[in-house]
């Protein structure tokens, strides 16, 4: 019911899109638990499909296949970090900006993708991911046009032409190289927590100034 002064509330999903949701969230559940204990190379579709006792053709008409699946969960938690950076006060400086926008994300990850798979799960895929070559070369390949998004949407913030100002680009450029190196740091550790990934990032990123800066060379 509506009332004077209020949104309208957005209808409910009828059964069948319901159903269709928790089949696909089944899948995707099954195909990562199945990617980090036995290998994503070593899962196959039918593996998936029979653990959630559906058949293949079904896995298909969810996923287009297991890279899609893989990454499915990283695609929400990235939808998540431009939201964030798009809801940042116009005051902030771009790179601020996106500090904040990625601390905030792993502050508020769990309301992003909780309904669909656990937090540990999602940390544990990550760790995959940046352990199995094929999946690192597809990360980087899809962080591409990732970073292009949020270049146009700095530019957009600043009132700039991306086309014609290079510095949305450059600073998308270093910020996505400090996310990297965060990332293969953080899954070759000792420990994985999401309040480590967390610390890590804060502590890469607040060295981008003095490390772009400052002077590397030791006092003599």
């Amino acid at each position: 019911m509506e009332t004077a002064g209020t949104a309208p509330t957005a209808p409910r999903p009828g059964l069948r899109e319901r159903k269709k949701r928790r089949t696909r969230d089944a899948l995707l559940r099954a195909a990562l638990e199945l990617f980090t204990t036995q290998g994503y190379e070593q899962t196959t579709v039918d593996e998936i499909a029979d653990a959630v006792d559906v058949s293949q053709r079904t896995f298909f008409r969810y996923f287009a296949g297991k890279e899609e699946a893989a990454f499915a969960v990283q695609d929400m938690v990235e939808a998540h970090f431009v939201e964030s950076l798009r809801a940042r006060p116009p005051a902030e400086t771009p790179l601020e900006a996106l500090r904040r926008a990625v601390l905030e994300g792993w502050d508020t990850i769990s309301d992003a993708i909780v309904t669909v798979v656990p937090v540990e799960l999602y940390l544990r895929m990550f760790r995959v991911i940046e352990s199995t070559p094929v999946l690192l070369a597809a990360h980087l390949r899809r962080s591409v046009e990732t970073e292009e998004q949020i270049a146009r949407l700095l530019a957009e913030r600043e009132g700039l032409d991306v086309d014609r100002d290079p510095r949305p680009r450059l600073a998308v450029a270093v910020f996505g190289g400090v996310m990297r190196v965060t990332g293969r740091q953080w899954s070759t550790g000792e420990d994985v927590s999401l309040e480590a990934i967390r610390a890590l990032t804060a502590a890469y990123l607040d060295q981008v100034g003095p490390a772009l800066t400052g002077n590397w060379r030791p006092n003599d």
